[in-house]
């Protein structure tokens, strides 16, 4: 079973299709700094989730704490530069819908 961790307010419900897809999905809360992304388990998830482009330095911070995660970003906002080279995959949620992304997420 996978541990998901998200990040950002999932206003497309990303987090509710991965759990009803089978995963376990904790939400760091505000701003998703490092306090917030280790209640929410980060060191021990598989899947890092992000769902608001402005938090994109939660990503830094998520991988600093757990180096083999994968990093997913679902958010029809633009990615800062900076980071894109972190994530593993970027998908707009008007390309496809969250039970799609966490069908795939999940195999």
């Amino acid at each position: 079973m996978s541990e998901v961790v998200v990040a950002g307010g999932d206003r497309d419900r990303l987090g509710a299709a991965l759990e009803a897809a089978g995963a376990t999905v904790s939400y760091a809360e505000g701003t998703a700094d490092r306090p917030s992304l280790e209640a929410a388990g980060i060191e021990a998830a598989d899947v890092f989730v992000l769902t608001d482009a402005g938090l994109a330095t939660s990503v830094t911070v998520a991988l600093d704490c757990n180096p083999a995660l994968r990093v997913v970003v679902y958010t029809r906002d633009s990615v800062p530069e900076f980071v894109k080279g972190q994530i593993g995959h970027i998908v707009d949620p008007t390309l496809l819908d969250p039970e799609t992304v966490a069908e795939e997420l999940l195999r």
